[in-house]
């Protein structure tokens, strides 16, 4: 049985697409947990980024790696979400009490969690702390937990190419920070090396330091729509949260969304456009929290760059939407540029 703390919350959501109520984060307890049965249990926290859970994306990902420890490795799980607009201070103030609490590890999901963590890792030397998307903060606790985002977004410019029919696509990036411009680079180059002649219309929602862009889905709704206006037909978006408005406005007018960061196409919340979801990039941070939290148990704590790829599968593609597979010439193409990738025959760019 999981029994889930809930430490501050905010209710991020758009009715439209009637996401789930956990999204919104109201304090709960699992009354069916006994003391008896959780007393002396590994104890191990997660710190949501922008979006909160709910976000069928990003955090939900994270969420599902927590769910799997305490299912399998008997952990004690707690969660913390974000508040709107918060600071630096707000996050060190939400790490201490969960380092606090005794939960080993704590993980930061998102590279907004850097500066917090660097400060509240040297306050707690003996817990080990996570953080997912970034390697600027190191220390002897930390552990950096990072993917080749290119690599799965080449993937997906190879298969928006192969599924247009105008030759036009978009990209859309929640906010233009470096992290979102190596979506943007690896989706690309995947189209124009697929199809030079390609067009990909590309649009961020937000500039740093507002980050609403991976929160709002209206922002990526109006996005979305923008950009079928100009007759794009496949649109991939990097947006969190925000994600979801793009892939509304994409189904509602009969065209391929790709999804991001988990298997938007299996995401309950995206259920009513699940059909318009060709394929989503998948980035591995499911297994990335489980294999921290497992180190840990097992007593021996990850630490330093931990990076998850195409090779091992730590980014791909995913193939649930019966359509895709039907699509014999892009499955083709695609697995052609993974093992050229793989194997070293092409270099994606991190920058576009």
């Amino acid at each position: 049985m999981r029994r889930i703390t809930r430490i501050t919350t905010v209710g991020i959501a758009s009715a439209a697409l009637a996401l789930s109520a956990t999204a919104c984060g109201k304090s709960s307890t699992d009354s069916g947990s006994s003391s008896s049965s959780t007393a002396g249990a590994t104890k191990a926290a997660i710190a949501y980024d922008i979006g909160g859970r709910g976000d069928q994306s990003f955090n939900d990902a994270a969420y599902a790696g927590l769910q799997k420890a305490e299912k399998e490795l008997g952990v004690k799980g707690a969660e913390a979400e974000p508040s709107e607009g918060e600071g630096d201070a707000d996050k060190v103030q939400r790490l201490t009490a969960l380092a606090r609490a005794g939960n080993n590890p704590v993980i930061g999901v998102g590279f907004a969690y850097a500066p917090a963590i660097e400060k509240v890792s040297k306050a707690y030397p003996k817990t080990t702390f996570g953080i997912i998307d970034d390697t600027s903060k190191t220390g002897p606790n930390i552990a950096n937990l990072v993917f080749n985002e290119e690599q799965g977004s080449y993937l997906a410019g190879v298969a928006a190419a192969k599924a247009s029919k105008t030759g036009k696509v978009g990209f859309i990036g929640g906010v233009e920070v470096p992290l979102i411009k190596k979506f943007e680079a690896g989706f690309t180059q995947g189209v124009k090396d697929t199809n030079p002649k390609a067009q990909v219309l590309t649009q961020y929602l937000t500039q740093p330091p507002n980050f609403d862009g991976f929160a709002k889905p209206d922002l990526g709704k109006a996005a979305a729509q923008g950009q079928l206006d100009k007759g794009a037909d496949v649109i991939y978006a990097a947006a969190g949260l925000a994600g979801s408005g793009a892939i509304e406005a994409t189904s509602k007018a009969g065209k391929w969304a790709i999804g991001v960061d988990s298997d938007q196409y299996n995401q309950k919340g995206l259920a009513a456009y699940k059909d318009s979801i060709l394929t989503s990039v998948t980035k591995d941070v499911s297994d990335s929290v489980f294999n921290l939290i497992k180190s840990v148990k097992d007593g021996k704590p990850q630490s330093g760059e931990i990076r998850y790829g195409l090779a091992t599968d730590g980014v791909g593609l995913a193939d649930s939407n019966p359509a895709y597979k039907k699509m014999t010439d892009l499955i083709a193409a695609v697995d052609k540029a993974k093992k050229d990738i793989v194997d070293g025959k092409i270099t994606v760019k991190t920058t576009p």
